[in-house]
């Protein structure tokens, strides 16, 4: 499983669809789209500024996560910016591979 953190801003359609459904209505559906994939919501919460929610969500892999933010993209109701979440022991892994890189002008 992968894990990404989602940070979505409604647009005024969005945001009227959340006064008419209310939020956990949101919630919901959001929870149903990433099951359907086989995933889990760890979190989802509404915030104050420039995102108006911030979900946790594990999904099987990128590709999973990218047909979400496509089809979720297309409805126009919402923007989302996507954070590829890493744990201490991936970061672990990552750091025990030998990567060679020579640097600009190195």
């Amino acid at each position: 499983m992968s894990r990404f953190l989602w940070k979505a801003a409604y647009t005024a359609e969005g945001t009227r669809g959340v006064l008419e459904e209310g939020g956990t209505s949101r919630r919901d559906a959001v929870d149903k789209v990433v099951q359907g994939l086989g995933g889990t919501l760890e979190s989802f919460y509404y915030a104050f500024g420039e995102d108006d929610v911030y979900a946790i969500v594990d999904l099987p892999s990128n590709v999973d996560n990218a047909a979400v933010s496509l089809t979720v993209a297309a409805t126009g109701a919402v923007r989302v910016k996507t954070v590829v979440l890493l744990t201490p022991e991936e970061i672990d892994e990552a750091a025990k591979r030998s990567v060679e890189y020579r640097p600009p002008g190195g």
